[in-house]
């Protein structure tokens, strides 16, 4: 087939529909990265910009980022902010509230991060992103300031 004809068809699902097939994936030991949707890990993650890299939850542990689903066919990718027992907290670095699911409901790990339209991951074993993490769940009683900065004056200027 010449190169000129050949169509490009771009589909979107629900993420009730592909991410249970995305889960189905990574139980059989495959890596997935899942471009992101949403405003919850602002500031650090953009909405339609950036990937993650997901794989089977191994140990998950606080400070983490994880895909959970956290009531029947609701999937957010969050960060693990507290674990009691087989109860998990957590909050997307954008959010101001929480959301909670049990271990079993903590689908997949995040490996690492595609950020602004770059082929190098950002792994979350890394430096870069260990020191990041440690600032902003450190920064909790101003983060709702820092995050109005962020949508009202950073975006307008630079975005």
């Amino acid at each position: 087939m010449p190169q000129g004809d050949i169509k490009t068809v771009e589909k979107q699902f629900s993420n009730a529909v592909l991410i249970p097939e995305i889960i189905k994936m990574i139980n059989e030991g495959h890596t997935v990265t899942l471009p992101l949707k949403g405003y919850s890990m602002r500031p650090f993650l953009e909405d339609g910009r950036d990937k993650a890299l997901l794989t089977k939850p191994l140990n998950p542990k606080v400070g983490d980022p994880v895909l959970a689903e956290t009531e029947p066919l609701h999937f957010v990718l969050h960060r693990i902010i507290k674990i009691e027992g087989d109860n998990v907290v957590l909050r997307g670095d954008g959010n101001l509230g929480n959301e909670y699911c049990k271990m079993s409901d903590v689908k997949a790990s995040v490996i690492g991060f595609y950020r602004k339209g770059r082929n190098t991951l950002d792994r979350t074993d890394g430096k870069k992103w260990r020191a990041y993490s440690f600032v902003w769940m450190h920064l909790s009683p101003i983060r709702r300031y820092l995050l109005a900065f962020h949508r009202r004056i950073w975006l307008r200027l630079f975005h």
